[in-house]
């Protein structure tokens, strides 16, 4: 049997909007990956970007289950010693809660070029507003 092969059409691409108030992360972040990889469409070839491009907004009302707002710890390394620094997800939503979904979603793309190129397809905001209204994103629903 041979491999199919679509003709990736660039122009056919869409645009999401996903509002990740009160969503889980994990299964957000499931669900923006699939999209963005294509894994939603029929013509999905796993060597070949034919993914939508991903609208998240609201990412600071993203939810965590458990103990994990507390207890849950990223790791950097700055390359000398002692440079480790651990950074709990409170705090990193009080900075930055946009790396929290782009940590989560970056974690289950593949880890090669064509996942750097899928990240680029991903569009992570504070609040309800963001600039991309003239692509005309369709709602979609985060997954309970």
């Amino acid at each position: 049997m041979k491999t199919y092969l679509p003709k990736v059409n660039l122009d056919q691409r869409k645009w999401h909007v996903i509002d990740a108030d009160g969503a889980v992360l994990g299964r957000l972040a499931a669900q923006v990956a699939d999209i963005l990889r294509g894994k939603n469409k029929p013509v999905f070839t796993p060597h070949l970007d034919a993914g939508d491009f991903v609208v998240v907004i609201n990412a600071e009302k993203v939810r965590v289950t458990g103990k994990k707002e507390t207890d849950k710890e990223f790791m950097t390394y700055s390359g000398w010693k002692g440079g480790e620094k651990y950074t709990t997800v409170e705090q990193i939503r009080a900075r930055h809660p946009e790396k929290l979904i782009l940590h989560a979603v970056k974690g289950m793309i593949p880890k090669n070029r064509l996942g750097s190129r899928l990240l680029t397809k991903l569009k992570v905001f504070k609040g309800p507003k963001h600039p991309h209204a003239a692509q005309k994103p369709e709602p979609l629903k985060a997954a309970a």
